[in-house]
């Protein structure tokens, strides 16, 4: 029997397996790269507020009475909202609580008047008394300063006046501009006010809806609470200031010391400053003090003003402010410093209750509920789920 012998087939020769490639180690450590990462963030968030911040100098004209708008309309809130309570109507309550605070400046400013004329004779005498005793003193060693080196003064302030009387015109006519853009930012104000006293939450939606929708409910919750904390913290500013009004008031009228009520008013409006305020209106009182009856009244003074001061930091502070403004006293400090030397007044006055309503807003929007946004809802109780499950046997 014949084998027919079949022809033998090439097998294909599989293709040689692939080496395992060894993956290079990446020169850049990790730690550098999330540090690049941060860094480039930081500095697209720095520009992004440096931009805004020349926005906002660029329109200080317009900004500045806007806020000063905002903080009056809080200070305004809660007095329109008793009025509200006993049964009075909208309009009638805001026009009430703008007369009554326009009728508190207005008493303040005549009691003041008041007080200087009735008083202007016998400082008359005192000024004249204080001078010749400040030109005595000049005129001691060290100073050295005779009566002929203050006459040379004076007439070298007199020839410098006269070669530079173009200057002055120019600065004259631009302090009359500025009486008028003083005018204007009245204006800006009395209108912010009253239509953040009308409309305030019909405002707030315009600018929320601005935002994307997914975003609406934390931004909501942000605003309602730096609204709360900005009115939480005039109020406690108003009460503090009236304190240490009427304590250095007292105090100085106490002790004799001329215009007690003017130093009263000083360090009322000052106390809005916090910090520098206080001390700048307890320099007043004491200076005052120390011109018109001597270094004696000027110490028990400035032991009147070191004592509310203790009594607004020790008891004030911490009883009124209590959880509502959540800011630090190191942060108030260099807030004030850092506001007085970006944009100087108005830059002190707005710093803390920027930095007050900013952080409260952040923690509102980092701690609220992301399940409210989408409408999901959330359970406070996450055994509560498992109790409603029943077990399967």
């Amino acid at each position: 029997m014949k084998f027919l012998r079949r022809a033998s087939v090439p097998q294909p020769v599989p293709p040689p397996a692939p080496q395992p490639t060894i993956p290079r180690p990446d020169p850049i450590p990790e730690g550098l790269k999330i540090g690049a990462g941060f860094a480039g963030r930081v500095i697209i968030i720095a520009a992004a507020l440096a931009l805004v911040g020349l926005l906002v100098y660029e329109f200080s004209e317009i900004v500045i009475p806007l806020l000063i708008g905002l903080i009056l309309s809080a200070l305004l809130l809660p007095l329109e909202s008793w009025f509200r309570r006993h049964h009075v109507p909208k309009w009638i309550s805001i026009v009430l609580a703008l007369l009554v605070v326009f009728g508190v400046i207005v008493g303040l400013g005549l009691l003041v008047t008041q007080q200087v004329i009735s008083e202007l004779p016998a400082l008359s005498k005192q000024i004249t008394t204080a001078l010749k005793s400040a030109e005595s003193l000049l005129a001691t060693h060290p100073f050295g300063l005779t009566e002929a080196k203050i006459d040379g003064y004076v007439k070298d302030a007199t020839t410098y006046l006269q070669k530079n009387a173009s200057s002055i015109g120019a600065g004259a006519a631009a302090a009359g501009s500025s009486a008028i853009h003083v005018l204007e930012g009245v204006f800006i104000v009395f209108f912010v006010t009253l239509f953040a006293l009308i409309d305030g939450r019909r405002i707030w939606n315009f600018v929320v809806r601005m935002f994307p929708r997914r975003a609406s409910g934390r931004i909501n919750a942000a605003g309602d609470a730096g609204w709360r904390t900005l009115t939480s913290f005039i109020r406690v500013q108003l009460i503090v200031a009236a304190t240490d009004a009427v304590g250095i008031g007292i105090g100085a009228f106490a002790l004799g010391v001329p215009l007690a009520v003017p130093i009263a008013v000083v360090v009322f409006f000052g106390a809005f400053v916090p910090v520098v305020g206080a001390i700048v209106g307890g320099i007043a009182a004491v200076g005052i003090a120390l011109v018109f009856n001597g270094w004696v009244h000027a110490l028990i003074m400035l032991g009147i003003v070191l004592l509310v001061q203790q009594l607004e930091s020790h008891v004030l502070h911490p009883l009124l402010t209590g959880s509502a403004v959540k800011v630090h006293p190191l942060g108030i400090v260099l807030g004030v410093i850092a506001g007085s030397s970006v944009a100087g007044v108005a830059g002190a006055f707005f710093a803390v209750p920027f930095i007050a309503t900013v952080n409260s807003m952040i923690v509102a929007a980092y701690h609220h509920d992301p399940d409210e946004i989408t409408g999901a809802g959330h359970d406070p109780d996450p055994k509560a789920k498992e109790r409603r499950t029943p077990r399967k046997e």
